[in-house]
């Protein structure tokens, strides 16, 4: 009879809990940087067929994936409401989304549109408050006003009354298209997607929303769309390879990973870090200045979303 496995040690989890947590902040590292890696594509490649390249390379790997993990067999039992629910999901989060990501840092700077999006979970708990009945608190109350304050404050440039005026641009518009998808993926998800992994979930989506980024790119931008990423250059292709295959494929295993080890509320902290990393890799990489709007109201953002995560605790 073979002997009885003993749990692991305290100093084995422990070394088992901080490769986790190194791998989340590399998550963080890979999504992060995805802000300036998309801003070079946007500069040089058209910004649909640049978006359905991306996905297209990402799903490949990721059902690969599921493929080698037993998870693509189970797709042939899946009812018609299943799917039809995975392809709107695909439709905000991943044709939605890439396509507001991508046209709208053909007009703005890339650790801009880092800090903006930390309105997701500000509208995202709001609504669930309202659809799902999720109760609030007044700490996460109080991280809602400090984040979206921040994010007004970045997109009015320290000027908030250019909301009434209309003086705020389409690049800025096209970045708040950015919260509005993701929200509708999120919430989508929480309806249609129950009792499937979020491996299977991620490699579907981004498999229907590439196909849709596809037909959307030739039926708007033509085949010359595509000659000109084919031809595109070097620079903006290891972009496009590292925001497919490091901040779509790898940056979510990581994060499951954590999800898995931690639990969500833990893994999802980490999410925090994404903007700071954002900003300095655009400032370093790309030569952006952070002004005094960006760092002030970027620093409110931040510190209200890392408020948010600790009151949901």
């Amino acid at each position: 009879m073979s002997a009885t496995p003993q749990p692991a040690s305290p100093p084995e989890a422990a070394v088992s809990h901080l490769s986790t947590h190194l791998r989340l902040i590399g998550m963080a590292v890979l999504w992060g940087a995805s802000w300036p890696w998309g801003r070079v594509i946007a500069q040089a490649m058209p910004p649909l067929a640049a978006a359905s390249c991306r996905f297209l390379l990402a799903s490949l790997i990721l059902l690969a994936w599921l493929h080698r993990t037993g998870r693509l067999a189970a797709l042939r039992g899946w009812t018609a409401s299943r799917w039809a629910g995975m392809t709107l999901a695909a439709a905000t989060g991943v044709h939605g989304y890439a396509t507001c990501f991508m046209m709208g840092l053909q007009h703005v700077p890339a650790g801009k549109g880092a800090l903006v999006v930390t309105m997701n979970p500000v509208i995202t708990m709001l609504l669930a408050a309202w659809i799902f009945r999720e109760r609030l608190n007044r700490v996460i109350g109080l991280g809602m006003a400090l984040a979206a304050v921040g994010a007004v404050t970045v997109i009015t440039r320290g000027e908030p009354w250019h909301v009434l005026d209309g003086r705020v641009g389409i690049g800025e518009l096209l970045l708040l298209g950015c919260v509005v998808c993701w929200v509708g993926y999120t919430l989508i998800g929480r309806r249609v997607m129950a009792g499937v992994d979020a491996l299977t979930t991620t490699g579907v989506t981004a498999a229907l929303g590439a196909a849709m980024l596809l037909l959307t790119s030739l039926a708007v931008e033509g085949a010359a769309g595509w000659t000109t990423v084919l031809h595109g250059p070097a620079n903006a292709w290891l972009c496009l390879v590292m925001l497919a295959v490091g901040s779509t494929a790898v940056a979510y295993a990581w994060y499951f990973d954590g999800v898995r080890t931690l639990g969500a509320g833990a893994a999802s902290g980490y999410i925090t870090l994404v903007p700071v990393f954002g900003v300095v890799f655009s400032a370093l990489w790309l030569g952006e200045v952070v002004d005094a709007s960006l760092l002030i109201g970027g620093t409110m953002a931040i510190a209200g979303t890392a408020v948010m995560n600790f009151g949901r605790r």
